[in-house]
């Protein structure tokens, strides 16, 4: 099937308007994408806003989560691989981009895309956003935007690519399961022994070296001890000249 582009023109969140529709019993077919000019109501992971800017990338889409289909959790890995696989066509550094756990998008060690999974029952909406034209500012937190090393992408053109990978990878997803999901990932992510530090819900860092993430997707981290540590939701900082 064809993805489908929905664009409007301006909404609080694509994500929310998406869950909306399936709450409210819209049959909401996977492919289809509701991306918007402006958003003023974008949601980040552990509840921060998504700050939008005229020409970047804001949108959403649904995924059917089926008896068969592998742990619903693994569809960050999914969305992180779409996305990377897209912006690859449009970025001037390939050589820069990188992933970094579980789900963001990197470009020189800056935040360049985020993505954030809610469930709705018997779907997932995967709402992503791609900084495009401009990097709005967030505190502590350097950002980057495809803009900076050559002529932004065209939102619509960039659009279209990331439904057609966002397709080609939840096929994969479905039919080869998560160890080559991992594995592809992995390629594209911050290195081996890259010192991380996580923040949890509670605040507490824990810092260690990148050690691969275990069947379910969890972090991985070796400690200065040599203990080993699996993380399973957290905030992610890559330590500054260590990736």
């Amino acid at each position: 099937m064809s993805p489908r582009v929905e664009i409007v023109s301006e909404t609080g969140s694509t994500s929310a308007d998406l869950l909306a529709r399936l709450e409210a019993g819209h049959i909401v077919p996977e492919g289809h994408w509701l991306v918007a000019d402006r958003q003023h109501g974008g949601r980040g992971r552990q509840g921060r806003a998504w700050l939008d800017a005229a020409g970047n990338f804001m949108g959403s889409t649904v995924v059917r989560l089926l008896p068969a289909d592998p742990p619903p959790a693994s569809l960050s890995f999914v969305a992180a691989l779409a996305v990377y696989e897209a912006v690859l066509m449009h970025v001037a550094t390939p050589q820069a981009l990188q992933l970094k756990w579980p789900n963001d998008l990197l470009l020189a060690g800056a935040k360049l895309a985020g993505i954030l999974l809610e469930r709705a029952a018997d779907s997932a909406v995967v709402g992503v956003g791609v900084n495009l034209a401009a990097a709005p500012g967030l505190e502590a937190r350097p950002v980057r935007h495809l803009g900076e090393s050559g002529p932004a992408p065209d939102r619509d053109t960039f659009a279209r690519d990331l439904a057609l990978s966002f397709g080609r990878e939840l096929q994969a997803w479905r039919q080869e399961g998560t160890i080559p999901l991992f594995r592809r990932w992995l390629a594209a992510a911050h290195p081996l022994g890259t010192v991380l530090t996580v923040h949890g819900a509670d605040g507490t860092p824990v810092t260690g070296q990148f050690d691969g993430i275990a069947s379910d997707g969890a972090l991985c981290l070796r400690l200065a001890d040599g203990e080993g540590r699996v993380i399973h939701a957290g905030d992610v900082t890559i330590a500054p000249g260590r990736a």
